[in-house]
């Protein structure tokens, strides 16, 4: 291409770009790029100058040259793809009109920030640097499928819009970052794709505001973060699935408002992570699901818990707020799923390991009560009568306190009518609270129940006494054993 093949605005951008001088054809600073549509020719520079200069343009000895441009109006189609670039590329406030085509491409540098596109086309692209789309407009999908970034990707307040596209909006699976995916207050609507990225930093989406309703929001299945997955103060209408996600930090969602009332509006199955933090911003709309994943912190706020959880196969090492067994329990009863032991032994695990031993048995006693529910009517009923007795054998006191109370009758109904001995001769001397302690209790003997023989309504008390007290003795033996095995 030939300088007097240039247009005026183009022969100003054609001798900035071997000093890599900034060409800005703004009139103020404050200036809209969505209305580039209307731009003229004295503003205009068209797509393949701009792919000339960045494969072939003019050099200076001592100088870097560099495509830095603001406030243009960019025509045709910008086809870079399998493009080697050595130059930074920095298109700023301006306005394309056809989507560009990166594909497979290899550049040193990518600014479009504050810019208005149709779209990007880059998948498997490279950059030896950053890639800035801070507060970039893009009216269709962005397109960055298995791109290699080894610096940090900015995309702080960008927007990306395309409801009628049947493809995610941004797509990121399978892209490498060397750094950080920097998009605090970024607005989408339509899916963000994360599957199988890798961020060597932290990514940020802190007051975000994501929007696919019915549909993923955010689908980072896999999703590698060697530092944080921060969504603070965020709004997501649509799900959010990090199903086998490790992330090395802390996913934080709190004040975060999350709706998918349909189904499930969290998904961490099967993740790995360092701390998940549910604080603030009212309970989830639609369930919870964490089954099977992995955490060393669990921050759950009570107040956060929607009204199903999934939890099963879920470990972690420390529940945070210590909250009483109270209000943990709910919870657990909100177990899509049906009874899951798993999940009672877990909250137990975490109270001991704070040595609360007070939450920690209501939380074995609950975990009893629901599993009777399992039973047939015959365990019903027996799982009542251990309940009502020593509560599993969690409230070893019921069982003294039924054994006082039963002695008592027995001692006052048998001292006001003495049962007749077997033998009169050989009898020792009646003593009632003892003869009832022989019927309350099935191992010792002090030698009166064999001698004496109570009837009619005072033998069928006697019976009632012994099968109590084989009752009370197996719920106390139960008790000890849960106990022993606690130590």
């Amino acid at each position: 291409m030939e300088i007097d093949e240039l247009t005026a605005a183009e022969v100003r951008v054609w001798r900035a770009f071997a000093t890599g001088a900034l060409v800005d054809f703004r009139e103020t600073p404050e200036e809209d790029p969505a209305g580039g549509g209307t731009w003229g020719p004295e503003r205009t520079v068209r797509a393949e100058v701009v792919r000339t200069l960045l494969l072939n343009g003019p050099q200076m000895d001592g100088e870097v040259a560099a495509l830095s441009l603001a406030g243009a109006r960019i025509t045709g189609f910008l086809d870079l793809q399998y493009a080697t670039v050595d130059h930074p590329v920095r298109l700023r406030h301006c306005h394309f009109e056809e989507v560009p085509r990166l594909y497979a491409c290899r550049l040193r540098e990518l600014n479009l920030s504050e810019s208005v596109l149709p779209g990007l086309v880059a998948h498997a692209m490279r950059v030896d640097g950053v890639l800035r789309m801070t507060r970039s407009r893009f009216q269709g999908p962005v397109r960055l499928g298995g791109a290699e970034i080894t610096g940090s990707v900015y995309m702080e307040s960008a927007e990306v819009a395309a409801p009628d596209a049947d493809e995610p909006v941004l797509q990121l699976n399978q892209a490498a970052l060397g750094a950080d995916l920097w998009a605090p207050g970024l607005r989408t609507r339509g899916q963000i794709r994360l599957n199988g990225a890798s961020v060597a930093g932290s990514l940020n989406l802190n007051e975000a505001r994501l929007a696919n309703p019915g549909l993923p929001a955010l689908d980072a299945e896999t999703l590698g973060v060697e530092g944080h997955l921060l969504l603070r103060h965020a709004e997501v209408r649509g799900w959010v699935g990090l199903r086998g996600a490790r992330i090395a930090g802390r996913l934080d969602l709190s004040y975060t408002r999350l709706s998918h009332p349909d189904g499930a509006v969290l998904r961490v199955g099967s993740a790995t992570i360092g701390e998940l933090w549910l604080r603030k911003g009212g309970p989830l709309e639609g369930a919870l699901s964490l089954r099977r994943a992995q955490l060393d912190v669990l921050y759950l706020e009570p107040e956060k818990v929607p009204e199903r959880v999934h939890l099963s196969g879920l470990a972690y090492t420390t529940l945070t707020p210590h909250e009483p067994a109270e209000r943990r329990l709910p919870m657990l009863e909100r177990e899509g799923d049906g009874y899951v032991p798993q999940v009672y032994e877990q909250l137990t695990a975490a109270y001991r390991r704070i040595g609360d031993d007070r939450a920690a048995r209501q939380v074995q006693l609950a975990k009893e009560r629901r599993h009777r529910g399992t039973l047939p009517w015959y365990g019903r009923v027996w799982g009542h009568v251990q309940d009502a007795t020593v509560g599993y054998g969690f409230r070893p006191l019921r069982a003294a306190a039924w054994l006082l109370s039963l002695l008592a009758v027995g001692s006052v109904v048998y001292a006001l009518h003495h049962p007749a001995p077997l033998k009169a001769d050989e009898a020792p001397p009646f003593n009632p609270v003892f003869y009832t302690l022989d019927l309350l209790l099935p191992v010792i003997s002090f030698g009166q129940e064999p001698a004496y023989a109570p009837e009619g309504w005072y033998q069928a008390l006697a019976y009632g006494l012994v099968l109590t007290g084989w009752i009370l003795a197996t719920t106390v033996v139960a008790g000890v054993s849960r106990t022993v095995s606690r130590q």
